[in-house]
């Protein structure tokens, strides 16, 4: 998947009022990720996604991650995207959902073991072809 579609799909799924903000809301999300997933996870999902977001995953410490549960997750995404955590859960469930079609199905389903169950609700079942025309 390129950048654009990447961004416009986060921007449509989110109901963003602009590309800024979608772009904005995809990299405060995995920033956020990079602190939750290991180091090594959060390569093999760098190296599936756009070079322009893939910088957001990489870390100097490849063996440290944290462990917090999804209001302190949506509370750090919000804190980088300085904006009110109710409209940060929307972007990002939407770059969730963007994510899980940009990378392979084993890839996401490893990704997605390293989240507790009160994650949930932000994954989706949806696919590309359910996701607007670019």
């Amino acid at each position: 998947m390129e950048y654009t579609e990447f961004i416009t799909h986060v921007q449509s799924l989110a109901q963003s009022n602009s590309r800024e903000e979608a772009e904005i809301a995809t990299r405060a999300t995995l920033e956020t990720l990079k602190e939750l997933i290991p180091g090594d996870e959060a390569q093999e999902i760098a190296g599936e996604i756009p070079s322009e977001l893939s910088e957001c995953l990489h870390k100097i410490d490849t063996d440290t991650s944290e462990s917090f549960h999804l209001q302190e997750f949506i509370e750090r995404t919000s804190q980088k995207e300085n904006i009110e955590p109710t409209t940060t859960a929307m972007h990002v469930r939407a770059v969730f959902a963007v994510l899980q079609n940009a990378v392979t199905p084993e890839k996401f389903k490893k990704f997605r073991a390293y989240f507790s169950h009160d994650y949930e609700e932000l994954f989706t079942t949806s696919s590309t072809s359910e996701m607007p025309a670019v």
